[in-house]
């Protein structure tokens, strides 16, 4: 890894799915089908694509991230909060308790949640190792810098450290075209002087 520098990776609107929405939304028994594998070991989108149905409108061909989970999550951008007319608080991953709900329309079915759409908390995945170089720990928030005609810095940036974890920073579609950043362009993590 060079010095202080991370790749980044432009988060599109997605779909964490459970078993149980699965089989509401595609069939008893369904399988998610691999269209390709993320970054983060063991994650891949899959073909499979749902609708989103907020109280305002309806964003189409929402995909699908596998492996299955415990929760359905839908994560998206304050964009498509608008589209949709839902106010999703910007949260980490598997943070769902009091968020914003919306309708989710598959091939086979439909689903009402609650709780469960997020804007994702930008992030930084590093292992244990990668985290020990820069001092970091599990939970952490730092700032980040990107580069070219368009610098900006990204505060309030969250750490999430585990050992299966591939060295990236997230951020959404809207943040990372704001900031004209495109995918596996490498930011700037800025440490504290010692």
């Amino acid at each position: 890894m060079s010095q202080n520098r991370i790749p980044i990776a432009l988060s599109n609107r997605h779909l964490h799915i459970s078993r149980e929405h699965l089989n509401k939304l595609f069939g008893e028994n369904y399988e998610l089908t691999k269209l390709k594998d993320l970054k983060q070991p063991g994650q891949y989108a899959a073909e499979e694509k749902v609708d989103l149905i907020g109280p305002k409108g309806t964003i189409k061909g929402v995909r699908v991230l596998g492996p299955v989970r415990n929760k359905t999550q839908v994560e998206i951008s304050f964009a498509d909060s608008f589209v949709l007319g839902v106010k999703p608080p910007v949260r980490d991953s598997g943070d769902l308790k009091d968020s914003a709900g919306v309708t989710i329309v598959g091939p086979q079915g439909e689903v009402v949640l609650d709780e469960g759409v997020i804007a994702a908390a930008r992030h930084i995945h590093m292992t244990p190792d990668e985290a020990m170089v820069w001092g970091l720990k599990d939970k952490d928030v730092v700032n980040v810098r990107t580069g070219g005609q368009r610098s900006v810095v990204f505060e309030n940036v969250l750490v999430r450290v585990n050992a299966e974890y591939a060295l990236e920073m997230h951020v959404d579609l809207d943040e990372g075209n704001g900031a004209g950043v495109k995918n596996n362009d490498e930011v700037e993590l800025i440490l504290e002087q010692q």
